[in-house]
């Protein structure tokens, strides 16, 4: 099992387990380090991680799995309670003058923590500082501020970064595995003080310069990393962040009240905004940055779909691993089922509660191994559009739900959360998996300030998210250099950033975006619909387009149009690049009366030279419906807005699950049509086509020939109200999600009746008329 992020096998924690016993004496801290030379086990200078490997003993104790020694008592700690060395004179009154009478500033690092300036910066911390000096958490670094005038004037402390911080996640763009490698990068200021009576102007955003200089170089000697980003938190209501703010620290949000280890905000602290500041212009970069991950490629037969798709689901602990797997197949077979009705035993819809409750089980490390799959299925195809769409919760029935949000434009409006996801379709519009999955509650207090978000960068946006999502196909790009990816949006994708960072490197996917806005052309060339609408007609191209609400499906004749163009960047934002794109016009012109004509602009980096190039790309476009579809099923089919967990953590865990269910369901819809001749067993385990076969044709002898994907998809949607008459095409997610669920109770009973002797073999277990004559 991983703990703590290091593999503790069979024959180590026997080892441990033996060495405990033989030397009942050992105290934890030497039964540590042997741990730590057994696994060689070090920081990146050399050091034993000794501290990490008791942590992750501790954490095997409490799963039963070692038994350690009684804890030692810690020798006494020296008193703290003594007065700093250098006390400034006249400290009952403040010293007010300009920074250049403080003559040389200097910033004392601190080494042991036994030497006097380690004495006097705790005796300042706690006489000053309203967090006293401690404790600090993990790697840290300590530092006096000194004036050779006045001593002592306050100090700094640096120290780990927070493991999990939604907004500054969100500003660095990074996924889980990213998350995990580079946040030692991450450096939190954990303490700065001035002391109070000394009240210089710029003094604190002066020293915070000098200190930024001094850390980067200081952190790398002791720790063997080059920090890239520091962060900190500033308490509402206690302090402005002034200083920061002056030294140019990047704000990019706030807490949500509660503590590390306080998921379910049970005890209420006070919140604090989020301060960024990057060490380096590429800090983003490098911390999203990861080796490419080997392509898994899984092949499903008879095994469990399942276990396949997200049994390497990686928590640190096999058994939430294992869980997740069950969670997933009861919620396969039930997909319009509640919690308990899918679990089907109060054990195991105890055991789901507690798997979406838990600190590891967050959205991103459940869908991580179902993105893998993804990926490894995108592999086998030439080209795979990305759709990256925006869908609604509505949690409005359920308003005791905690941390959710608004998801309308009113502040009476509908509560619930926002979802941006994005699937892979190959060309034929069968769903491949997910890629990446966004979701968040909207901040009721920005509500109605859509000015004053126009002035800020586009990371601290909501529309941001469209960028996050074209990095992550990015990443999928990266892993799959013979498959095609092309990002595909709708008008709401239409951002300048977008374009610019999707030609901002060869190397990245394409992009393919419906045009929400009438752009500007460089050259003084007009607008973008004018300039494409006067180039010459290119040809007329047959699109079709599925009924939606009241209107029945159409074919459409589209006229096209293209030319490439130069798009200036929006006047609110000169200091972006002109881009250099193609864009193709196409116009419906036998338009039904009472129907608005169709009338698209898309905006493309992939080069359009001729008429085959322009309609290939709008028949790309026309595959971005397929995540309309998969929206509906999520919410139809699984019923994804009637649960009921209590707070909108556990809500995204859960709706991980549902994501992936819902996608089965889809592909199982497109790969029966896609490749309806296949044997069944590609999707259908053995017990489940040979008791669907059994049930329909009322005999229980298997048929000699495994049935056809069509073959099988039919009767299961017939169990679902398919009727399968000549007109009705092939069955809808609907019929199918329906059927699925009466299916899995047929082949549960038809598990146990095989597993019966049979009482009169090769006969039927009834006794036949008698025959007379």
């Amino acid at each position: 099992m991983v703990i703590c992020g290091r593999e503790f096998t069979d024959e180590i924690i026997h080892r441990v387990q033996t060495t405990i016993d033989a030397e009942p004496s050992l105290s934890r801290v030497r039964l540590s380090k042997k741990v730590c030379s057994w696994l060689d086990w070090r920081n990146s200078v050399g050091k034993l991680k000794d501290m990490t490997c008791r942590v992750a003993l501790l954490k095997l104790e409490r799963r039963g799995v070692i038994r350690l020694p009684v804890a030692q008592a810690s020798p006494p700690r020296k008193s703290r309670d003594i007065q700093y060395e250098g006390e400034v004179e006249g400290e009952s009154s403040p010293i007010l003058c300009g920074l250049e009478e403080l003559g040389a500033i200097e910033i004392v690092r601190i080494g042991s923590a036994d030497s006097k300036v380690s004495r006097t910066w705790n005796a300042l911390f706690d006489k000053y500082h309203y967090l006293k000096s401690g404790p600090l958490c993990g790697a840290q670094m300590r530092y006096l501020i000194r004036s050779d005038r006045l001593g002592w004037l306050g100090g700094f402390s640096f120290s780990a970064g927070a493991w999990r911080v939604g907004p500054r996640d969100r500003w660095i763009g990074w996924d889980e595995s990213s998350r995990q490698e580079h946040l030692p990068k991450v450096v939190g200021n954990s303490r700065f003080l001035i002391i109070p009576h000394v009240e210089v102007s710029n003094l604190a955003s002066h020293v915070m310069s000098l200190m930024i200089k001094r850390l980067r170089v200081d952190w790398q000697e002791r720790y063997g990393v080059e920090p890239v980003l520091l962060e900190t938190f500033v308490e509402q209501g206690r302090f402005l962040g002034t200083c920061y703010k002056a030294s140019n620290w990047i704000p990019v949000g706030e807490t949500q009240g509660r503590g590390r280890q306080d998921r379910l905000n049970l005890y209420s602290v006070p919140v604090k905004d989020i301060y960024l500041y990057p060490l380096r212009p590429d800090a983003k970069e490098i911390l999203c940055a990861g080796s490419p991950k080997p392509v898994i490629i899984r092949v499903k037969g008879d095994d469990d779909w399942a276990q396949a798709e997200m049994g390497s689901a990686a928590f640190g602990d096999a058994r939430l691993a294992q869980r997740l797997v069950t969670i997933t197949r009861d919620f396969s077979v039930r997909p319009q089922a509640n919690i308990p009705q899918a679990c089907q035993s109060r054990a195991k819809a105890k055991a789901a509660y507690r798997f979406f409750e838990h600190t590891e089980t967050t959205m991103d490390n459940i869908l991580q191994p179902h993105y893998e799959s993804t990926v490894g299925r995108m592999v086998k195809e030439k080209v795979v559009l990305a759709v990256q769409d925006t869908t609604t919760l509505n949690y409005s029935l359920h308003p005791a739900t905690e941390n959710l949000g608004l998801i309308g434009t009113s502040e009476e409006g509908p509560i619930g959360l926002m979802v941006h996801d994005t699937m892979a379709f190959n060309l034929e519009g069968t769903p491949l998996g997910l890629l990446d999955v966004q979701c968040w509650a909207r901040d009721p207090e920005e509500l109605g300030k859509r000015e004053l978000r126009k002035k800020l960068p586009i990371e601290q946006k909501e529309s941001y998210k469209w960028l996050k999502s074209f990095k992550a196909v990015a990443e999928a790009q990266k892993r799959s250099p013979a498959t095609k990816l092309v990002s595909v949006g709708d008008r709401e994708a239409d951002i300048h950033e977008l374009f610019q960072l999707a030609l901002s490197n060869p190397e990245h996917p394409q992009l393919l975006v419906r045009a929400e806005h009438d752009r500007l052309l460089a050259d003084n060339q007009g607008h973008v619909w004018d300039h494409v609408a006067e180039q010459p007609l290119s040809g007329t191209q047959e699109i079709y387009v599925p009924r939606r609400k009241n209107q029945k499906a159409r074919t459409a004749q589209m006229e096209v149009r293209f030319a490439q163009v130069t798009l200036k960047p929006p006047k609110s934002k000169p200091h972006l690049k002109a881009l250099n794109i193609w864009a193709i016009l196409a116009e419906e012109n036998n338009s039904i009366e009472g129907i608005d004509p169709l009338k698209w602009m898309l905006l493309t980096t992939r080069p359009v030279n001729c008429f085959e190039d322009a309609i290939e790309t709008l028949s790309w476009y026309c595959l971005r419906w397929g995540i309309e579809v998969y929206h509906r099923t999520l919410k139809s089919g699984c019923q994804i807005e009637q649960r009921q967990l209590g707070c909108a953590d556990r809500i995204e865990a859960c709706l991980a699950v549902d994501m992936v269910v819902a996608w089965r369901i889809f592909h199982l819809t497109k790969l029966g049509r896609e490749a309806p001749d296949v044997p069944c067993t590609i999707f259908f385990e053995e017990a489940e086509w040979k008791a669907l076969v059994a049930y329909k044709t009322q005999n229980p002898i298997p048929p000699e020939k495994t049935p056809t994907l069509r073959e099988a998809i039919h009767m299961t949607a017939s169990l679902g109200g398919f009727l399968g008459r000549k007109g009705d095409g092939e069955p809808g997610t609907q019929t199918l999600w329906l059927g699925l669920q009466r299916l899995d109770d047929i082949a549960a009973t038809w598990k146990i009746m095989i597993s019966l002797p049979a009482p009169y073999p090769g006969s039927p277990p009834v006794s036949r008329p008698p025959r007379y004559g």
